[in-house]
């Protein structure tokens, strides 16, 4: 299986379609920040999505040098499997929706009505918890790398994208310790460069298998981790 958008997208060849390449998202991030080791001490800024994607990014960002800033984008999920979703909403309102699932799913103007707006409440919730009111930096002319901790489909990170664009970037790299392989090429047409260090394929794809240590990360832990860079205050409760 040789990688997409050859040139732009960036992988492991030894890690290609191998499962539990990583011990957990530390490791993971420790990977990560060897291949994009060019962009240590750069202007570039880590962007990471909540909330697996901030112990990635985290140490993305530490490693590297750079700041680290919360991008919070959400995926829409069906109302009957939470863990499944057809679309995305980003931290500035950006909607992205998987018409083919969409189809697939027989879901009604109903349904996606309602299921956007609940997404759109717990973003802007997030929001203010992860960003505090706080402005976007400058975008314009500096790297911006997105991190997550994987792509299975890739429409929350295109969502991502898309909002990011909107704000004045117009250098966006990706970074993902594992993605599957449709969505790397989903999202590299979008972007100057992706990287993923374990690609795989295959129907049945799971984020989690790429990861010895696997668990939801909750948002206490987010919180710790942008208060310890300093992007948000203490709590108080």
């Amino acid at each position: 299986m040789g990688a997409p958008e050859t040139g732009k997208v960036f992988d492991l060849p030894e890690l290609r379609g191998r499962a539990a390449v990583f011990r957990d998202r530390t490791h993971a991030g420790k990977v990560l920040a060897e291949m994009l080791a060019p962009y240590r001490g750069t202007d570039a800024i880590v962007f990471t999505i909540p909330a697996g994607g901030v112990p990635v990014g985290a140490v993305l960002a530490r490693e590297l040098g750079l700041p680290l800033e919360a991008a919070v984008v959400s995926k829409i999920t069906l109302p009957w499997n939470t863990e499944a979703g057809y679309g995305a909403v980003a931290f500035d309102g950006t909607v992205r929706l998987n018409e083919e699932l969409v189809r697939h799913y027989g879901l009604t103007e109903e349904e996606l009505q309602e299921g956007t707006a609940k997404t759109a409440q717990k973003v802007a919730r997030r929001v203010q918890e992860f960003r505090g009111g706080r402005p976007l930096p400058e975008l314009k002319g500096r790297p911006l790398i997105l991190v997550d901790d994987g792509l299975a489909s890739g429409f929350t990170m295109l969502t991502a994208v898309e909002a990011i664009r909107k704000a004045g970037a117009d250098q966006v790299i990706i970074a993902v310790p594992t993605g599957h392989f449709g969505a790397i090429e989903r999202v590299a047409p979008h972007v100057e460069a992706v990287y993923c260090a374990n690609i795989r394929s295959g129907w049945r794809f799971a984020v989690a298998d790429a990861y010895e240590n696997w668990y939801d990360v909750g948002e206490e832990e987010v919180r710790e981790i942008l208060q310890a860079f300093g992007l948000i205050a203490p709590s108080t409760g």
